[in-house]
Protein backbone atom coordinates (compact mmCIF):
# COMPACT_ATOMS: atom_id res chain seq x y z
CA UNK A 1 0.00 0.00 0.00
CA UNK A 2 2.89 2.20 0.58
CA UNK A 3 4.12 1.46 -3.20
CA UNK A 4 0.34 3.01 -4.26
CA UNK A 5 0.45 6.14 -2.19
CA UNK A 6 3.57 7.32 -3.10
CA UNK A 7 2.88 6.86 -7.24
CA UNK A 8 0.45 9.53 -6.52
CA UNK A 9 1.17 13.69 -7.15
CA UNK A 10 1.72 15.96 -4.68
CA UNK A 11 -1.71 18.68 -4.69
CA UNK A 12 0.86 21.40 -6.51
CA UNK A 13 1.27 19.13 -9.08
CA UNK A 14 -1.83 18.18 -9.43
CA UNK A 15 -3.38 22.02 -9.58
CA UNK A 16 -0.46 22.66 -12.65
CA UNK A 17 -1.73 19.71 -14.32
CA UNK A 18 -5.90 20.62 -13.94
CA UNK A 19 -4.52 24.33 -15.49
CA UNK A 20 -2.88 22.50 -18.14
CA UNK A 21 -5.60 20.57 -18.88
CA UNK A 22 -7.94 24.09 -19.21
CA UNK A 23 -5.41 25.85 -20.91
CA UNK A 24 -5.20 23.56 -23.81
CA UNK A 25 -8.87 23.24 -24.37
CA UNK A 26 -9.55 20.06 -25.90
CA UNK A 27 -11.79 17.29 -24.75
CA UNK A 28 -10.30 15.51 -21.26
CA UNK A 29 -11.90 12.50 -19.67
CA UNK A 30 -13.78 9.22 -20.37
CA UNK A 31 -16.17 9.22 -23.66
CA UNK A 32 -18.38 8.69 -21.42
CA UNK A 33 -18.06 11.19 -18.45
CA UNK A 34 -20.74 13.42 -20.50
CA UNK A 35 -19.31 16.67 -20.11
CA UNK A 36 -16.84 18.55 -22.22
CA UNK A 37 -13.52 20.96 -21.83
CA UNK A 38 -16.25 23.30 -20.57
CA UNK A 39 -17.21 21.61 -17.42
CA UNK A 40 -13.54 21.20 -16.62
CA UNK A 41 -13.05 24.59 -16.72
CA UNK A 42 -16.18 25.09 -14.89
CA UNK A 43 -14.33 22.50 -12.21
CA UNK A 44 -11.54 24.90 -12.00
CA UNK A 45 -13.24 28.01 -10.98
CA UNK A 46 -14.95 26.25 -8.87
CA UNK A 47 -11.95 24.92 -7.25
CA UNK A 48 -10.56 28.58 -7.30
CA UNK A 49 -13.64 29.73 -5.64
CA UNK A 50 -13.45 26.93 -2.85
CA UNK A 51 -10.07 28.14 -1.86
CA UNK A 52 -10.71 31.22 -1.53
CA UNK A 53 -13.94 31.10 0.66
CA UNK A 54 -13.47 28.05 3.05
CA UNK A 55 -13.82 29.04 6.30
CA UNK A 56 -12.54 25.97 8.93
CA UNK A 57 -13.69 25.91 12.03
CA UNK A 58 -11.69 26.25 14.93
CA UNK A 59 -12.63 22.35 16.11
CA UNK A 60 -11.36 21.15 12.76
CA UNK A 61 -8.21 22.73 13.16
CA UNK A 62 -7.52 21.71 16.36
CA UNK A 63 -8.49 17.94 15.39
CA UNK A 64 -6.63 18.17 11.94
CA UNK A 65 -3.60 19.72 14.43
CA UNK A 66 -3.42 16.46 16.61
CA UNK A 67 -3.71 13.41 13.69
CA UNK A 68 -1.98 10.97 14.18
CA UNK A 69 0.76 10.01 10.82
CA UNK A 70 -0.98 8.56 8.12
CA UNK A 71 -0.72 9.17 4.47
CA UNK A 72 -4.38 9.95 2.60
CA UNK A 73 -4.39 8.70 -0.80
CA UNK A 74 -7.04 10.71 -2.68
CA UNK A 75 -8.14 9.58 -6.40
CA UNK A 76 -9.75 12.11 -8.50
CA UNK A 77 -9.63 13.74 -11.75
CA UNK A 78 -10.34 17.45 -13.36
CA UNK A 79 -13.23 16.41 -15.19
CA UNK A 80 -14.81 15.35 -12.15
CA UNK A 81 -17.60 17.72 -10.51
CA UNK A 82 -17.60 16.20 -7.27
CA UNK A 83 -13.49 15.92 -6.90
CA UNK A 84 -13.65 20.21 -7.57
CA UNK A 85 -16.03 20.25 -4.43
CA UNK A 86 -14.45 18.31 -2.62
CA UNK A 87 -10.89 18.27 -3.23
CA UNK A 88 -9.84 21.58 -1.85
CA UNK A 89 -11.45 20.99 1.13
CA UNK A 90 -9.68 17.65 1.76
CA UNK A 91 -6.31 19.85 0.61
CA UNK A 92 -7.24 22.31 3.35
CA UNK A 93 -7.87 19.79 6.01
CA UNK A 94 -4.51 17.69 4.94
CA UNK A 95 -2.21 21.37 4.60
CA UNK A 96 -3.17 21.72 9.01
CA UNK A 97 -2.01 18.55 9.70
CA UNK A 98 1.76 18.19 10.09
CA UNK A 99 1.37 14.40 10.38
CA UNK A 100 -0.55 13.60 7.31
CA UNK A 101 1.21 13.52 3.91
CA UNK A 102 -1.32 13.68 0.64
CA UNK A 103 -0.81 12.58 -2.59
CA UNK A 104 -3.13 12.42 -5.60
CA UNK A 105 -3.70 9.50 -8.21
CA UNK A 106 -5.59 10.21 -11.09
CA UNK A 107 -8.49 7.62 -12.00
CA UNK A 108 -7.94 7.16 -15.29
CA UNK A 109 -4.11 6.31 -15.75
CA UNK A 110 -4.56 4.50 -12.65
CA UNK A 111 -7.82 1.81 -12.84
CA UNK A 112 -6.24 -1.16 -11.42
CA UNK A 113 -6.13 1.26 -8.41
CA UNK A 114 -9.69 2.42 -8.80
CA UNK A 115 -10.81 -0.81 -8.97
CA UNK A 116 -9.86 -1.89 -5.32
CA UNK A 117 -11.87 1.17 -4.01
CA UNK A 118 -15.22 1.02 -5.81
CA UNK A 119 -18.30 2.57 -4.25
CA UNK A 120 -21.26 0.18 -5.18
CA UNK A 121 -19.30 -1.51 -7.99
CA UNK A 122 -18.93 2.01 -9.73
CA UNK A 123 -15.43 4.28 -10.30
CA UNK A 124 -16.94 7.32 -8.37
CA UNK A 125 -14.82 9.78 -7.45
CA UNK A 126 -13.13 11.07 -5.73
CA UNK A 127 -12.22 8.88 -3.32
CA UNK A 128 -9.83 9.31 -0.12
CA UNK A 129 -8.31 6.05 1.37
CA UNK A 130 -5.65 6.43 4.50
CA UNK A 131 -3.26 4.24 5.40
CA UNK A 132 -0.97 4.67 8.72
CA UNK A 133 2.82 4.18 8.54
CA UNK A 134 2.55 0.54 8.07
CA UNK A 135 0.49 0.62 4.89
CA UNK A 136 -2.65 -0.52 6.91
CA UNK A 137 -5.68 0.87 5.84
CA UNK A 138 -7.32 3.26 8.22
CA UNK A 139 -10.59 4.27 6.85
CA UNK A 140 -11.94 5.45 3.25
CA UNK A 141 -13.88 8.61 2.38
CA UNK A 142 -15.97 9.17 -0.53
CA UNK A 143 -17.20 9.96 -3.36
CA UNK A 144 -19.29 12.62 -1.82
CA UNK A 145 -20.39 13.63 1.92
CA UNK A 146 -23.79 11.67 2.85
CA UNK A 147 -26.27 14.18 2.53
CA UNK A 148 -24.89 14.55 -1.22
CA UNK A 149 -24.91 11.28 -1.84
CA UNK A 150 -28.56 10.83 -0.40
CA UNK A 151 -29.43 13.20 -2.78
CA UNK A 152 -28.00 11.40 -5.67
CA UNK A 153 -29.10 8.18 -4.70
CA UNK A 154 -32.64 9.44 -3.87
CA UNK A 155 -32.75 10.54 -7.27
CA UNK A 156 -32.10 7.09 -8.68
CA UNK A 157 -35.16 5.57 -6.60
CA UNK A 158 -37.84 8.24 -8.16
CA UNK A 159 -39.93 7.04 -10.88
CA UNK A 160 -38.18 7.31 -14.32
CA UNK A 161 -40.68 10.40 -14.95
CA UNK A 162 -39.85 12.40 -12.29
CA UNK A 163 -36.13 11.62 -12.09
CA UNK A 164 -33.88 14.12 -12.27
CA UNK A 165 -31.97 14.30 -15.83
CA UNK A 166 -27.91 14.42 -15.78
CA UNK A 167 -27.31 18.06 -16.04
CA UNK A 168 -30.65 18.89 -13.97
CA UNK A 169 -28.66 16.15 -11.32
CA UNK A 170 -25.51 18.07 -11.38
CA UNK A 171 -27.36 21.50 -10.97
CA UNK A 172 -29.14 20.37 -8.09
CA UNK A 173 -25.69 19.14 -6.38
CA UNK A 174 -23.35 21.64 -6.96
CA UNK A 175 -26.34 24.10 -5.33
CA UNK A 176 -26.07 21.58 -2.31
CA UNK A 177 -22.21 21.97 -2.21
CA UNK A 178 -21.98 25.78 -2.59
CA UNK A 179 -24.64 26.45 0.35
CA UNK A 180 -22.91 24.06 2.38
CA UNK A 181 -19.70 25.56 2.11
CA UNK A 182 -17.62 21.84 3.00
CA UNK A 183 -18.91 21.79 6.43
CA UNK A 184 -20.26 18.13 5.74
CA UNK A 185 -16.67 17.17 4.63
CA UNK A 186 -14.96 18.89 7.54
CA UNK A 187 -17.19 17.19 9.92
CA UNK A 188 -17.01 13.75 8.73
CA UNK A 189 -12.94 14.03 8.07
CA UNK A 190 -12.65 15.20 11.58
CA UNK A 191 -14.47 12.31 13.19
CA UNK A 192 -12.86 9.82 10.58
CA UNK A 193 -9.28 11.64 11.99
CA UNK A 194 -10.70 11.34 15.42
CA UNK A 195 -11.45 7.75 15.40
CA UNK A 196 -7.59 6.83 14.63
CA UNK A 197 -5.97 9.48 17.06
CA UNK A 198 -4.33 7.38 19.47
Amino acid sequence: MKELVTRGISSEAYRTFFEEVVAKGEPYGPPDAGHGIDYTKLNLARTRRIEKTLKVPANVQEAMAQARPQSWMVITEPWCGDGAQNLPVLQALAALAPKIDMHILLRDSHLEVMDRYLTNGGRSIPKLVAFDGEGKELFQWGPRPAAAQALVLGNKTLPEAERLDKDALAEALHRWYHGNGGMEVMNELVALVRSYAF
